[in-house]
This record gives structure tokens, sequence and C-alpha cells, in this order.
């Protein structure tokens, strides 16, 4: 009987609730602190049962999974959704916001679209200098995430963290089926859905995790499905918000050396003409608002600077001055060099070797980045969790797929390598 796998729960569990502690009593955020108190109630309860696993040496694992998720992310989520609406009056700011800035200003940004035909604000007709929380820093396939809320009205159930959280549990069960409903290992729920990050996201914000279940999706597509599908996934994921534009380069690269040429050039072409229909309208209805919004302002040359300065290693070493800045960018790109190089001499034939390539650019890119915020961490840590699921469904034969998975403590942890899991052989393209 392995124990190793049940101890390691136990420390996840526990290090969660340490963390969602020190966050309810530390943070200056309110939804942070909310999210803090009922996540130490799950984790701590995830814990005591994953304790009483290893005393009794028989039993799930996913119970603890269950409780940790239904308290950390399901309990706090609906508890801010009911305390903001209706009629919510914002208070100063951070400290009586029930939802992060991003909430409303992409259900704002549904609104200017129906309005306007932009989800933009013309920065020019505020009468004063933009601050951040003006901008809209996504793309307008984000907008649609707010529309239930433009349509229907103040409610709870049309917060835009509810849409977030049915769109990435659709997004991802879509992915689960085009695997052809594969066993999912434990570790990758920790990972991927119960995580400290993953619940916190989900509670206050939410955005990013919608992003991150369609690169899953579009991931699964690429190497179970087909070039069209993938690049209509990637089409929607990267005019949603430019931070999925490195996952669409490493799934071409991969379905490039995987399916052939004519396979990548219908990925790239229905990438751009979908990307087109999106984006196009929008763009010719105010482009001077796009650029400033889009580009310019997470790019750092707006009218207002982001907030965004987590005290990681590229802020860290930025804050130093002007030759911090400079390493600080310098050692961005020697991280993206290191990893095209990585893309190149060893492309991805696995969505699970995508998946880690995705994971490792990202994770680097957030590290490094002069301004970042330590949320974004979500994208490799939950990414990591989808290539252990990814490699279970390669590893398993076909007729195993949909075996009910017990979780118990005698089960076997798929591990991560530079190519695990073997991809089955590539249909023709098309």
């Amino acid at each position: 009987m392995r124990r190793e796998p049940v101890r390691l729960d136990l420390a996840l569990y526990a290090g969660s609730a340490v963390f969602a502690l020190l966050t309810a009593f530390a943070s200056e955020f309110y939804g942070y602190r909310v999210w803090g108190n009922f996540a130490s109630a799950g984790y701590l309860a995830a814990a005591a049962l994953t304790l009483r696993l290893m005393v009794r040496g028989a039993g799930s694992r996913w119970l603890p999974v269950g409780v940790a998720g239904a308290l950390g992310t399901v309990a706090p989520l609906l508890f801010l959704v009911f305390k903001r609406s209706p009629g919510f009056v914002w208070g100063p700011w951070p400290w009586s916001f029930p939802a992060q800035p991003e909430v409303w200003v992409i259900e704002r940004s549904a609104r200017l679209l129906f309005a306007d035909g932009t989800p933009y604000l013309d920065l020019a007709t505020l009468g004063r200098a933009p601050h951040p929380d003006d901008y809209t820093p996504y793309g307008p396939a984000m907008t649609v995430f707010g529309m239930p809320r433009a349509l229907l009205g103040d409610h709870p159930l049309t917060d835009s963290r509810v849409m977030f959280l049915l769109g990435a549990c659709a997004a991802v069960w879509a992915a689960w089926r085009v695997l052809g409903r594969p066993v999912i290992p434990v570790r990758a729920a920790h990972l991927a859905a119960v995580s400290p990050l993953t619940a916190l996201t989900f509670t206050v914000a939410g955005d990013d995790l919608a992003v991150l279940a369609l690169i899953v999706l579009a991931a699964a597509l690429a190497y179970r499905a087909g070039p069209l599908w993938t690049g209509t996934v990637c089409a929607v994921m990267v005019t949603m918000k430019l931070t999925a534009v490195p996952a669409a380069v490493v799934l071409g690269i991969g379905i490039l050396a995987w399916r052939g040429g004519r396979a990548v050039a219908v990925f790239l072409g229905t990438l751009v003409a979908v990307g087109a229909v999106i984006v196009v309208p929008v763009l010719a209805a105010d482009p001077a608002a796009f650029v400033e919004h889009v580009v310019k302002f997470p790019i750092g040359l707006g009218q207002a600077s982001s907030p965004a300065s987590s005290p990681l290693p590229g802020h860290l070493i930025a804050s130093i001055g002007p030759l911090g800045h400079t390493v600080a960018l310098i050692l961005l790109a020697l991280a993206a060099v290191a990893v095209t190089a990585w893309l190149v001499l060893r492309p991805p034939r696995t969505a699970a070797t995508a998946t880690v390539r995705i994971a490792t650019g990202l994770g680097a890119a957030i590290t490094l980045a002069p301004a970042t915020r330590w949320g974004y961490l979500v994208y490799p840590v939950a990414l990591l969790g989808a290539a252990l699921a990814f490699a279970e469904a390669d590893r398993r034969p076909e007729s195993e797929s949909g075996t009910p998975d017990s979780g118990a403590i005698t089960g076997s942890r798929p591990v991560i390598g530079s190519d695990v899991g073997t991809a089955p052989e590539p249909p023709p393209s098309p």
C-alpha cells in the first residue's frame, strides 16, 4: 500500500490552509479576506479527511478534493456575489470591494458594446486624467462574460464571476470528452482546480481561468481533433486576452511537428479568420480606443500606468533603477530565447508536452517581467495540473477511458517529464 501520495496530499492541504489563514488576517482586499475565511476551513477539513485516510489505510482521495473545492471556491464565490448584488454601494478602494475591478470592468465593457458598438471607453471624454480602472485591457471576446448582466440586470447569478466559472467548467468538460473521458489524477485536480491560486482567482475575479480552460481545450483539440477546431478555440482565447498568444504559438508548432505543413496552414488560416470576425467590427468602431486599451496599456505605454507590481524577481530587479529594468528585460529575453529553442529542437508531440511548454514559457514571463501580478502564477500551476491529466490520457489504453477513479491511496502517481505521454498516430491532414 502506497502512502506517499496521501502524505503529499496532507502537506498540500496544510500549506494551503496556512496561506488561506494568512490571507484572511493580512490581506487589504475584502474579497480576499472573505475567501481566506472560507478556504481555511475548507483546506483544514480536507487535511483532516486526508489524515483519516492515512489512519484507516483505505478510502477515496477525492472526498477531500470535493470538500476543498466546495468550501474554497463555491461557498466564498456565492457569498460575494450575493453580497454585491443588488445595489451594492462601492466604498473606498480596496477595503470594501466584493470583487476585483476586472469583474465590473468586463461587465461595463458589455454595456458599452451594446450602447456604442465598442467595449472601450473613449478616454478623451472623461474630462480628467484616466486611471487604470478606466481601461479594459481585454479583447472583444471577453465581453461575452459581461453580457448576462448587461442584458438581464444586476443579479447575483449574472455576476461575471459566475459566468467565468461556468465557462471554464464547460471548456474543461469539453476537453475531457475530446480526450475520451480519461481518468483524472487526483494530483491534477490539486494543481488545476483546488489550489489556492485557482480558488482565490475564481472567487474574486475569474477571467484568467476562463482563458486557461480554453488553453486546455485547445491543447486537447490540437492532438485529438484537428487544426480547424484548434484554430477556432485559439482565436477565441487570444481575442479574450493576449496572455494566450504564447499558448497559440506552442500549439501551432506542435501541429506543424505532428500533422505537417498543410494542417498548420489550416490552423493559422482559421485563427486569423475567426479572430478577424471577432476583432474587426470593434476595431472599425474606434481604432484609437482599441489600440489604447488592448495594446498600449498592457505594455506600459498607455495614458495611465498598470498597477501590477507584485514582488516577483523581474519586478524586484527592475525596481533597482534603470539598470535593473534593463537587466530584467535581458533576462526576460534570454528566457524567451531558451523556450523558443526548446520548442524548435524538441517540438511538442503530445498535449501533455505542449502544456508543459506553455506552462514553462508563461511561468518565465510572469516571474521575470518588470511589471506583473503574483496571481498570474495560476497559469503555470494549473497548466502543470492539466499536463498530468493529458499524460494519464495518453498512457491509458483507449478501452480504459471512462473508468471511474476511486483515488485510492494505493494508486500510482504520474510524473511530468520533458516528453510525457505517447501520442496516437496523427490522422490525415484535412
